[in-house]
This record gives structure tokens, sequence and C-alpha cells, in this order.
């Protein structure tokens, strides 16, 4: 992985796979390179480093040709290296490959390769592929073919992209778990690992399925499966703009997609709420509403920032639904050989819709017959078009790669959810008509504690030289511990955990002293006092405390370092007003320290790989 960028057309290729590669910067990566062929050359330029630094070497070459390909790459395979970048060669430099995704048994392909005379000069799973279709291509005299009987050797994941110089006319592209999006243009044709490397030049697109091999011509385009049957694929019309995906003015994306809650948030509701009834409406699952209020079980399963909304949704579900809820991380889960079955429920919840273990889980869900529902962000991703039915959660775009909006719009979702079973089951209309008037005065009480923004800074710079972080919350809020723990972690490199308050006495309290800041949430509810004695142990034995906690808590305030206020809410909303104040104080944390918040080292925002 990460970014792939593919254009062939009567335009000049090179300024285009540089405009796509930097719109998939944000998903994160450590080299970059291009593969462009032409009447005269063939030409591959990689380097190590940021697009930037290829763009410098490539506009030096001076190239134009209408035939080219780009990678970034996010290391799995060797180091960060020129070498290890992308694009991948033949023998005699006349095929080029890139590729998201791994190559499982690339060691007992590249053995065979080596007895027919192959060498290597990369430490990559890629190269080996490269040969491998090379040693087809003088097989089979086709490019496709030599890609298609390739690729029926490969275990593991791929999405790649190869152009030839026998064959200039086309790239094949082919995807087996790691996205691949085709766009359709007039006398131009496109191919990405993610359609924001395409909305600037079309919004016609096509999405490749699993096992699915593409010709791409600069008029028109063919698809056939990996066992050569011919597919006619669906062109959808794509609805994000430009605009969408740049800064807005913000000094940083991660910034621009906190302020932007206020409508995410809003987004992520509107149109779902019926006060008369107290309900939500849900075009999404209906139809399923039925099956899932009967589940003996909901399963929620996810990675990182989405695990973490699943773990909310299971104290709403379980609470208001009265429906069991487990949550399983999504790489245990495909693996540990789960008990489903068909009275089952299994939720996954992805922002991309494209993270491979989730997916998996969801495979294997679906082979035993459950319910499968997806709630992702990304409009036409695999778990989008896999799952039975599902949410949206229309939080927009998200490109930073420490996720913000996205998990408040989940956590909404999430809620929409609850509300819709609950009032199946026990709800009363009071109570649901309750959860709807908070739910419309979440946009209004996020933008008053946005308006803090100035104080947050002030109060971040007070920690940036701290080397270890606790967070602390119990019930709903002890999700919203882990989440900005995991916050501060992915930006700003320190380390931090997360903990139930109570859990603190058990093990953790250990490591405070006055050099620990320890962060707790501490709202209002039915165990406010019990987090008032944690903040007390935490307090004798002289640790920092940072409290987040609601407006006029003045009992808080008074035993503490700093606080920050926040609205009072329905306690099943109130991780999406206090996680607000984490992602703040991480990301300005992060920005003192002079770190890239956008682009966290060693990070990519859309994991299609194990």
């Amino acid at each position: 992985m990460c970014g792939i960028v593919g254009y062939i057309g009567d335009k000049n290729c090179v300024p285009i796979l540089i405009e796509g590669l930097k719109r998939l910067e944000y998903r994160g990566y450590d080299s970059a390179g291009v593969g462009i062929i032409n009447s005269t050359e063939c030409k591959v330029l990689k380097t190590k480093g940021k697009v930037s630094e290829l763009e410098k070497l490539v506009f030096a070459e001076q190239i134009d040709s209408g035939l080219g390909i780009g990678h970034t790459r996010w290391a799995t395979h060797g180091e960060p290296s020129t070498i290890n970048a992308h694009p991948h060669l033949n023998k005699d430099k006349t095929l080029f490959l890139i590729h998201n995704g791994i190559i499982e048994n690339y060691l007992s392909l590249k053995k065979g390769l080596e007895k027919e005379g192959y060498e290597f000069i990369s430490e990559t799973d890629t190269e080996v592929l490269a040969h491998l279709i090379d040693h087809y291509l003088k097989l089979k005299n086709s490019l496709f073919q030599a890609v298609r009987y390739a690729l029926n050797e490969v275990e593991g994941t791929y999405g790649i992209c190869v152009i030839y110089n026998g064959e200039k006319d086309k790239i094949v592209a082919a995807r087996k778990g790691s996205p691949l999006v085709l766009g359709i243009g007039n006398n131009e044709n496109f191919v990405a690992s993610d359609v924001n490397a395409l909305i600037a030049h079309t919004k016609q697109v096509v999405y490749l399925e699993d096992g699915e091999i593409a010709e791409i011509y600069k008029d028109h385009f063919t698809t056939k499966t990996i066992a050569d049957e011919t597919i006619i694929k669906e062109i959808f019309e794509v609805e994000v703009g430009v605009d969408e995906i740049t800064k807005g003015g913000y000094p940083h994306f991660m910034l621009k997609e906190i302020m932007d809650q206020p409508d995410s948030i809003f987004n992520s509701m509107r149109g779902r709420l019926v006060y008369d009834e107290g309900i939500s409406k849900l075009g999404g699952l209906q139809g399923f509403e039925e099956r899932i209020i009967n589940s003996k079980r909901i399963l929620i399963t996810a990675c990182g920032t989405s695990w973490h909304a699943g773990l909310v949704g299971e104290y709403m579900l379980e609470q208001y639904a009265g429906i069991p809820v487990e949550v399983e991380y999504a790489s245990e889960f495909r693996y540990r050989h789960p008990i489903i079955t068909k009275d089952d429920t299994v939720i996954f919840i992805s922002q991309s819709g494209e993270t491979a273990d989730t997916l998996a889980a969801m495979k294997e869900a679906k082979k035993k017959g459950a319910l499968c529902l997806g709630i992702c962000n990304v409009v036409g991703s695999s778990i989008a078009r896999e799952s039975d039915a599902g949410v949206y959660i229309h939080a927009g775009p998200e490109i930073g790669v420490a996720s913000t909006k996205a998990f408040t719009a989940q956590i909404s979702v999430l809620a929409l959810i609850t509300l819709l079973l609950a009032r199946r089951r026990n709800l009363s209309l009071p109570e649901g008509q309750e959860i709807i008037n908070e739910m419309r005065l979440l946009t209004k009480k996020v933008e008053m504690i946005l308006k803090q923004n100035e104080n947050i800074e002030k109060i971040a710079g007070q920690y940036m030289n701290c080397k270890n972080f606790l967070y602390l919350g119990r019930g709903y809020n002890f999700p919203v511990a882990l989440e900005g723990a995991l916050k501060l972690k992915e930006i700003s490199y320190i380390h931090a955990e997360g903990y139930p308050a109570a859990e603190m006495k058990h093990g953790p309290i250990a490591l405070i002293d006055d050099d620990m800041p320890v962060v707790f949430i501490a709202t209002k509810d039915s165990v406010y006092d019990k987090v008032i004695s944690n903040i007390q142990e935490v307090r004798a034995r002289k640790g920092r405390i940072l409290a987040i906690v609601n407006e006029g808590d003045e009992q808080i305030e008074n035993m503490v370092d700093h606080v920050i206020k926040v609205p009072k809410t329905h306690n099943m909303l109130t991780p999406i007003l206090t996680v607000i104040p984490l992602q703040l104080i991480a990301y300005h944390i992060a920005v003192k320290k002079g770190l890239n918040v956008d682009q966290p080292r060693n990070l990519a925002k859309s994991v299609t790989v194990e």
C-alpha cells in the first residue's frame, strides 16, 4: 500500500499523476514513484520521501506522454528506499507495475523465478509479481493474459496497475482485497486506489470487485474475472467535490475536520429523526428491522478509532435496546473461529469501508449466515457494497490520518440505530423524543466547545513536553478515554494509555508522580462521585490533572490543574461532546512539537493490508 494513480488519454499524464498522488498523500506513505511510456522511451522515476521531491525529478525530465502510472508506498516488505519504491520493473525495463497489498507466497514464487534466471534488486514482494507477469508475457504474448495467469498463482491481496511498452494502448488493473476504482473521462480514462485522486477530472467511476481485471484504453474499458469471464460494470456518479478535499483556509486537514464537526454530526442525522414518533428512520436498514430486533446478539467489529465507536455503541444498544452486544477487534475476530449463528447481527464499522481486517471479518460472518450491516463513510466502498444493509455516516471526506469527525459521526449513527431498535422494543415515546431533542442540540453544543479552541491550545502548551499520559473515564466515557489516548499517540508520538477510571488502582496508579499528567473525563452521570474519588487518589500522589467536566461544575474545578467544560447532554450522547477537547489537545500538542499532524509517521489512513 498505499496510493495508486494511472492515466491513459490524449493529455500529458505527468501533471495528472503528480496531482493525483498529492491528493492521496493523506493516506500516509514513505516513498513515491512514476512509470511513464511514450513513443520513444520508458521512464521510471522514484524517490524516498514526499511527492514534492518526486515532482522535482519528474518535471526536470520534461516528459510528455499519454500513458503513465504513479504510486505512493507505505512500506511492508523492505525499508523505505528508492529501490523498494514503486513502480517495479521486469528485466528489460519495458513492463512497469505498481501494487497495493501483500503477496503472501512471494518467497516461493521468488525461488521459482530465480531458478529461471530472474534477478531481484529490491526487498519487496511486488518485484516478484513484476517478474512473474514478465514470465507469462513471454509465454502468452498478451499483457492481459500474462497478468491473469500470474494472479492465479498469487496468494494474498493486491490492487495493481501494469503498463507495457509492447502494448502502449492500455493499462491493465486488477483487484483482490485492495480497492481500485476506474475514472471514465472523454477520450481519457483513469485508475486509482481512491476516488479522491480522480474527482478533479471526472465524476463517472467504476468500482472493481475482488477477482476482477480491467483493460483500460483511452476511449473504453473492458472487465473480466480472473477466470477470463466477461463482466458488464455499472458506472456510478461521484458526489464529492474538489472543495471538500481542500484545507479551506485551515493550516491542517485535521483542524479543519475537527472544526467541521457541527456540520458532519448534523449531516449524519439529517432527515433521519422523526420527532412525532420518537424514532429514527434509516433507509439503509429498511426491510431488515425485524431481523435486527429479533437478533439474539449483536456483534460489532472494527479497528482503531472505529472500534472505540463500537464500544460506545455497545453501551447504547445494551442499555436502551436491551440486546446483548459484543465488540471485537476485526483483526482478532477473523482468526479466532468466532461462534456466529444465523440469529446474530454483525455490525462492521470502517471510515474508509476498505479496512482489510474488517472486510475479512465480514466475509467470515457472511459464511456463517449472520446478518451483516455496514457503517462507513465512503460511498461505494467495499463494505458498503458487500454488506447486507447499512448506514452511511455522511461525514464528508476525512483527509487527516487521525480520525476525528468520522468518530463523532459514527457515534451519531450508532445512536440512531439504538433509537430505532429501542423504540421498537421497550423505549417510550417521551424517552425517544427526549433523545431526539438532545440530538438536535448537538450541533450548537459542539460549536460551544470549539469556541474554547484558544484556551485549549494554551492548556496544551502546558503538557507538550510530557512523555506519558493516562486517560481515565467510566461508563460511556471509558471509550472516550481510549480514543483520547489514541489521538495523542497517533500524532504527537507521546505514550498514552486509556483505562476505566476504577481500574487505575489495579496497576496504573504505580506510574503516577508529579511528571505524569492524568486526563479525567468526569461528566455528571451516575458514577460522577466515583470519578471524584479517583481524582483524589491521583491528587494525593501529586499527579497533574486535566479534567473534562460539565458546565457549572465547580467541585472538580477546585481539585485539578486544568479544566475544559462541555455542555451537558443525554448520557448516551456524551462521548460526542467529551471527545472533542481531547482531539484539540492532541492536535495542539503535536503542532507545538512541530510534527506533521495530517501525515503522522508510520501510519496510513486506510489500512488495506494485515
